[in-house]
């Protein structure tokens, strides 16, 4: 009896510090999030790219999403998966936002500054690979932390297409690389919208059939 006890004890030690851990992860990458959309929402209205400020406002939506998993780390199943559904329905107006703002861009047709896209799409990559590398151990350990993981690689994703656009717009004099890069980032991020919602919504409707 006393060994079990022990075990049992250990076992919930160990989820515990592992919450721990995680909120402390979680802390991190929402304050670097948070920090870079102010710093390239900025730089993307000055240098008037699409791309950058599509990238930007991924990573405020990537901010709530933090927060929002940080609210679930510590509740039930059913906790996490209505946060991921969440976070799945945030994605998805953030996909849809992009997409009104390269439609804006297209009617403009103002070619970018490529040395700001350069600039702050490179120091935006650096926060974000920073971020996947504090996320990657829990990337698998459920619902909850999948779907955050989820977002930060496709931040890292964007930021290279805010890069190859950059280029693509010192070589060609053109908005166009620009608001493709932004429309194929639209569509990246709408995807996983719906892969999101995909794996959380039965999740949660289990779990409500479970408590029912």
């Amino acid at each position: 009896m006393p060994d079990h006890c022990c075990s049992s004890k250990s076992t919930e030690i160990e989820a515990l510090a592992q919450q721990v851990e995680q909120r402390r992860v979680l802390i991190a990458v929402l304050i670097i999030n948070a920090v870079m959309f102010f710093v390239e929402f900025g730089a993307g209205l000055t240098a008037g790219s699409t791309s950058l400020m599509a990238d930007a406002t991924d990573m405020l939506g990537d901010a709530l999403v933090y927060g929002v998993s940080l609210f679930a780390i510590s509740r039930g199943n059913r906790w996490k998966a209505g946060a991921a559904v969440f976070k799945g329905c945030l994605i998805l107006l953030l996909g849809i936002s992009i997409l009104v703002n390269v439609g804006i861009k297209i009617n403009s047709g103002v070619p970018p500054s490529s040395t700001l896209m350069l600039v702050f799409g490179g120091i935006a990559l650096v926060a974000n690979l920073t971020c996947l590398s504090l996320l990657w151990r829990y990337r698998r350990q459920d619902v909850n932390m999948a779907s955050t993981f989820e977002c930060s690689r496709n931040d890292v994703i964007s930021n290279v297409g805010v890069l190859i656009a950059a280029g693509a717009v010192v070589a060609l004099s053109s908005p166009w690389p620009d608001i493709v890069i932004g429309g194929a980032m639209a569509f990246l991020i709408l995807c996983s919208a719906v892969r999101v919602l995909r794996e959380a919504i039965p999740q949660l409707r289990a779990e409500k059939a479970r408590v029912q």
